[in-house]
């Protein structure tokens, strides 16, 4: 009872810490006397956050601007205590949401507890001229809140990939650049894991690792011996806590995760960023308020603020400042971009390459395999506990060879089958309500996440065609509008597909995971490609690539734009290549490293 007291009034400190800062911090669009700052951060997600507390602890008066409402920790995570009968729907959408919500019905993420949390899809439209897949969270915090957690370290494989391969450019930084700031990141945010050694996945500042359960560790023990050290399945790397942090318990196992955690047991900007940020006194935020150009003086080659839209009143406010921080995640950042100084480049701040908008890529999932494991009935798991195994990339390293560049990773689970399990021939009374109540048999799968390669013709562009009543494409524009959002403004048209790289890949992905399960004792194996569209794994990457040279990409090695040196982009967008890893981590880390950089320049009057 004494350590429920404990939990219980660290939670209710927490909550109160929080909410006393809260309401300072939100200013309006006409507070004239609040509209210059040392620093604007445009988004609030994984990489906004970031921006926003190492700037704000370096001094610096900043800005965030948020195109979507307030979200607050643990008051306005309205289902994450409720029991799943307290549901309205059971968990379950509405045939209205189906209607209003279509790119998010086409996967998994349509649910009861999160559909508040994603973005109106007819107010904010986009055009596919290829079929994709693009999953948007208009709020403060962004994604964050409903992000998976994986956090993987790249390798320096990984930043060296291209000039290997001669694939696009080469990344302006190697594994040593990023190291100390992967640090830095895991330390603050939290990511239990073990150390394993692996120079394609390496190892990081961890809390202790989450369990493995009886036959995930069995499992991992056989495919270690039959392929001789080559193959590794261990517990993923996760932003849950496991031990606790100021402000925040540890991981209560209740694998609630994206509907937000009370107790801040996994890393958002809501639980982490934002309260060190609003502690300083030096963070302001403005929602509701989509910023729709980066201000840019063409003498000095700087930005001088931003300007943004009011969703409330339509009206446009100028915000000016120092910097310029772009986070709003990867293709609304480089939307923000081609919507700059268009008087100077016809297609944007940043478009003097001839690279923003292009080199598209994601990591393609929906693939994989999963079978029944026997012999292991006496044993059950602990808690609900949200995270499973992770097996690294294994093809072409260390003389293996495929017909294909680069290579994949797996996400899965060992788990027993519950109440929902079909119990056909007991349909009624007793007999099945005992039945129910007792786990079932045991099974065990992985699905595949694969890198994309930076092709230049995968890309994205404001899309200004005109369009008939019918909706079709029309040269003529008196014969047609062009498509814009709610806001009267220009939505993106997105024109990008997988290539025969990634189609290769996919057959492997398949084979391999049926191979490693049979090798795992696994019966009844079932293999499964459900096709991939760009944007679906939820990792849109690239647009305005980082690099070596201006007359090659968007920004230089410190997430700098070439044409504008007090501009920086550190979210997705920035990435030169996708490896195979999720890319969260990587995206905090570059973001803490160039605030550090742009803070150095600032103090040295060279931006």
């Amino acid at each position: 009872m004494f350590i429920i007291f404990i939990a219980f009034n660290h939670f209710f400190k927490t909550k109160r810490h929080l909410s006393q800062m809260s309401d300072s911090i939100y200013i309006s669009t006409k507070a004239k006397d609040q509209h210059t700052f040392d620093a604007i951060v445009v988004g609030s997600g994984i990489s906004g956050g970031w921006a926003a507390k190492e700037l704000t602890e370096k001094g610096l008066k900043v800005l965030i601007i948020e195109r979507g409402g307030k979200h607050e920790h643990i008051k306005d995570y309205k289902t994450a205590s409720l029991n799943p009968w307290e549901l309205e729907h059971r968990g379950m959408t509405t045939q209205k949401q189906r209607e209003d919500f279509p790119v998010i019905h086409r996967g998994w993420a349509a649910s009861e507890v999160v559909m508040d949390a994603w973005t109106n899809e007819l107010d904010s439209p986009y055009t596919e001229i290829k079929p994709f897949t693009w999953w948007r969270s208009y709020r403060m915090g962004g994604r964050s809140v409903l992000w998976g957690r994986q956090s993987y370290r790249w390798s320096e494989m990984d930043f060296d990939a291209n000039a290997r391969d001669g694939i696009a450019v080469d990344w302006p930084i190697r594994y040593k650049d990023i190291a100390p700031w992967y640090d830095k990141v895991e330390k603050f945010i939290g990511v239990s894991g073990s150390k394993e050694g692996l120079p394609q996945l390496p190892d990081g500042a961890f809390q202790p690792a989450m369990d493995l359960n009886i036959v995930e560790k069995d499992a991992a023990g056989k495919i270690n011996k039959h392929f001789k050290g080559s193959r590794h399945l261990f517990i993923g790397r996760v932003a849950n806590l496991t031990s606790n942090l100021p402000d925040r318990n540890k991981c209560q196992y209740r694998n609630r995760c994206w509907e937000g955690c009370p107790y801040g047991g996994y890393f958002s900007t809501q639980s982490s960023t934002l309260p060190a940020a609003m502690a300083t006194g030096n963070l302001s935020i403005i929602t509701d308020a989509i910023a729709t150009r980066i201000l840019y003086d063409k003498d000095t080659k700087k930005a001088t603020g931003v300007e943004i839209k009011d969703t409330a009143d339509n009206n446009t406010y100028t915000f000016n400042s120092k910097i310029v921080f772009v986070c709003a995640s990867s293709l609304n950042s480089t939307w923000l971009l081609m919507n700059s100084a268009t008087d100077i480049w016809t297609d944007g701040l940043g478009s003097s390459s001839g690279e923003l908008g292009h080199n598209v890529m994601d990591h393609h999932y929906n693939l994989g395999a999963s079978g029944k494991i026997e012999g292991f009935d006496d044993f059950y798991t602990y808690g609900r506990r949200p995270n499973g195994f992770y097996i690294p990339r294994f093809v072409n390293l260390n003389g293996d060879k495929r017909d294909y560049i680069r290579g994949f990773g797996y996400q899965g689970a060992a788990s027993r089958e519950g109440w929902q399990r079909d119990v056909a021939e007991l349909n009624i009374g007793k007999d099945l309500k005992e039945t129910l109540s007792t786990p079932g048999s045991w099974s065990i799968g992985g699905g595949g996440f694969g890198e994309i390669l930076p092709y230049h013709d995968n890309r994205i562009m404001l899309d200004k065609r005109y369009y008939d009543a019918a909706g079709n494409v029309v040269t003529d524009p008196s014969k047609g509008k062009q498509k814009t959002d709610k806001w009267g403004l220009p939505i993106l048209a997105m024109d990008a597909e997988l290539r025969e790289n990634e189609m290769k890949m996919r057959k492997d992905i398949v084979e391999e995971m049926k191979i490693m399960l049979e090798v795992a004792g696994a019966k009844d194996i079932k293999t499964w490609d459900s096709g991939h569209n760009i944007g679906h794994g939820i990792h849109e990457m690239g647009t305005a690539r980082m690099g070596r040279d201006p007359k090659t990409s968007v920004l230089n090695g410190y997430n700098q734009v070439w044409d504008a040196t007090n501009v920086f982009v550190t979210d997705g967008a920035c990435m030169t290549s996708s490896a195979c890893q999720n890319p969260s981590l990587t995206y905090m880390a570059l973001t803490a490293r160039a605030v550090a950089y742009a803070v150095s320049e600032l103090n040295k009057r060279n931006i």
